[in-house]
């Protein structure tokens, strides 16, 4: 897009009031530093990497029980430690932020209004919990597991496992048994915190059955603890049960925080799974800790006092993100269930009634209510709503635009995209910049991305593979279990050598903005053109007549083939006009290179748990791979989806 429409511009006030600003001027009065705007600040903190975080260290004032000797072990990827010697805690600088001012949690479920939860509150029940644990022989390094959904025992349970020094692991209760398995069995547990089910969509969902089998296949675990959610009394076939009440109730101790070393796990999150065993991304407690407080403070400017919230389950990697606003002294905004019940307008009334500041969501949430004609602006009041963000997938310009004439227009929207490697983001929202249709704003600080063409050149408004050429100190430290670093190589460094290639296509413009263009595993390369996926779902989708669409491209020595799936918006069918819709359609905004051979109708677009379209296994099924051995169907949204494509011959 060669000159973008400007969407927003952040007032002189509010550039002087950012996070960012006041960092700045931090550098001027510490360091002797001037920096005239973001671009020569972003540059000076990837040429000058070690200084850059050093100097994060004493901005956010870190608590450190033992002075670190080094920044940085070498520039050298994978491998790198941080700021060897030292010793921290991420919760204890959770709860420095303490106060009577404004709660720390606010919540609400399908079926319940909302509730607030008080600092104190928390305090207490994350004591209780971690007195609880450690009554149960909980140490360092000893794992604790949750299957849980978004509510508030998941952020109490896992403030109290950290405070240990302990390492936290989630997933929700909408993973089957064997997907929680195959996660969590990795990992040994000493405990496991589960709830009896759990609900969507107005709908009860018991998982007895599930966790009764999930206990059996943990090896190690010693103690399960219950959350009752479905039913007051939940019967499990494990003698060493416990329920949360009773040790809210029982379990009385002041909260103390454990130390442990910079670079020792303080959670496991995992890859998707839907094409092998989830890999186990292990990252640091301090990577973690620097890594949150750089990106929730000058990315999101996130400020003491204001609700943060992400539609997010505790198995997506944002439920993670979202608990560490907790560190910024904000209030974090938990919503359990469905975000289209009881209708599409229910999370847009949700800011209104929790008085959200920043809302963060997916683009396919923002694309579904561009499809159902929501008009949140119109119907709720966004007095107080400064930040949309966006992310899973990438936002169309389309999106951009509903948002600035449907929503709010003077908000301030920052799309962002990272990952559960880095559990944080690349690329995303910058408070002293414009917003520009379809760009996210600006590279992150500290994080040194290029586009890459295949020679290992950096490329500039075009198209090229995402690469960061700087360690960050939230990259995992290992996969757990992965104790050669194997499967790590594999998945990150073995395109360009000592280079992190996150498997993107991407594009830097004119403006240091940055554009998504989808999966690079999943390419689209006909004739020597590069085409983004995102490219050909943003032209079909933008058509009434198609509610979603997928698009693989076939090309081993059989094939070269490009289908385009489609899914028809109610009311209408995929007929020959349709067809020949589409392709002009297509045509038109790109290049005869962008049209597919076919366009099928399908019922649904096959979908990971976390929202994303699973693009290179149905590639992988049609070119005649065992779909059991390349998809998990207990990491999918819709696991049913899948049987379409399994059973679909294209020679026909």
């Amino acid at each position: 897009m060669s000159n973008p429409k400007r969407l927003w511009q952040p007032t002189q006030l509010e550039i002087d009031q950012s996070n960012l600003a006041s960092y700045m001027q931090w550098l001027n009065t510490h360091k002797n530093l001037t920096f005239k705007d973001y671009q020569v600040l972003w540059e000076w903190s990837v040429q000058h990497i070690e200084e850059f975080w050093e100097s994060l260290w004493a901005y956010f004032n870190i608590i450190s029980s033992t002075p670190y000797q080094q920044v940085m072990s070498s520039h050298q990827m994978p491998g790198v430690q941080w700021f060897t010697g030292a010793k921290v805690n991420y919760a204890e600088h959770v709860f420095r932020q303490k106060t009577t001012q404004h709660p720390a949690l606010v919540f609400k479920n399908e079926h319940q209004p909302i509730t607030k939860l008080s600092w104190k509150t928390l305090e207490q029940e994350v004591a209780a919990m971690a007195a609880f644990l450690k009554a149960k022989g909980v140490q360092p390094g000893d794992r604790v597991a949750a299957y849980l959904p978004n509510i508030p025992q998941a952020t109490i349970a896992f403030l109290a496992t950290n405070s240990l020094g302990a390492v936290w692991s989630s997933t929700s209760p909408d993973f089957g048994s064997s997907s929680v398995i195959d996660r969590f069995a990795q990992i040994s547990p000493k405990v496991f915190i589960t709830v009896d089910g759990y609900t969507y969509g107005g709908k009860l969902f018991d998982k007895t059955t599930e966790v009764n089998h999930i206990i059996t296949q943990l090896p190690g675990l010693e103690q399960v603890v219950i959350v009752p959610y479905l039913n007051k009394h939940p019967k499990l076939d494990y003698q060493q049960t416990t329920f949360w009440k009773d040790i809210i109730a029982s379990y009385h101790a002041p909260l103390e925080f454990t130390h442990i070393p910079f670079n020792d796990p303080m959670w496991v999150l995992y890859s998707s799974g839907t094409t092998g065993k989830p890999k186990a991304i292990t990252q640091s407690m301090g990577g973690i800790l620097l890594e949150h407080l750089k990106y929730l403070t000058f990315h999101n400017d996130v400020k003491p006092g204001e609700h943060c919230f992400w539609y997010t389950t505790t198995g997506w990697m944002m439920w993670n993100y979202i608990q560490s606003s907790l560190l910024c002294g904000a209030t974090v905004v938990l919503y359990d269930g469905s975000p289209a019940y009881p209708s599409m307008e229910a999370m847009w009334q949700f800011i209104e009634e929790a008085n959200i500041t920043h809302f963060g969501t997916s683009a396919g949430f923002i694309s579904a209510s561009m499809k159902a004609e929501v008009t949140p602006g119109e119907s709720f009041n966004y007095t107080q709503l400064r930040s949309i963000g966006s992310t899973g997938s990438p936002l169309s310009p389309e999106g951009f635009d509903w948002i600035y004439q449907q929503v709010k227009p003077d908000v301030w929207l920052a799309s962002i995209s990272g990952g559960s490697d880095v559990c944080s983001a690349f690329v995303g929202g910058n408070p002293t910049w414009p917003v520009y249709t379809g760009e996210i704003q600006c590279r992150a600080l500290g994080c040194n991305l290029e586009a890459f063409n295949n020679k290992g050149k950096p490329v500039y408004g075009q198209m090229g593979e995402m690469v960061i050429t700087q360690p960050m100190p939230s990259m995992p430290i290992y996969f757990w279990g992965d104790p050669e670093f194997k499967k790590y190589k594999e998945s990150y460094f073995n395109m360009f050598a000592g280079i992190w290639r996150h498997g993107d296509w991407t594009e830097i413009t004119p403006r240091q903005g940055i554009i998504i263009y989808g999966r690079s595993d999943a390419t689209l390369n006909r004739g020597g053109i590069r085409i983004g996926t995102s490219e050909i779902y943003r032209a079909t989708e933008s058509l009434e007549e198609v509610q979603d669409s997928l698009v693989v491209y076939l090309d081993n020595q059989e094939q070269d083939f490009m289908p385009l799936f489609v899914v028809p918006a109610p009311g209408y069918t995929l007929n020959e006009a349709l067809v020949k819709k589409i392709k002009a359609t297509i045509r038109k905004a790109y290049t005869p290179r962008h049209v597919p051979d076919k366009i099928i109708a399908i019922k649904e677009v096959p979908y990971t748990i976390s929202g994303k379209k699973m693009e290179t296994p149905v590639k992988k099924i049609l070119q005649g791979e065992d779909a059991e051995k390349i998809s998990s169907k207990d990491a999918m949204r819709n696991p049913n989806a899948l049987e379409f494509f399994i059973n679909l011959n294209l020679s026909k």
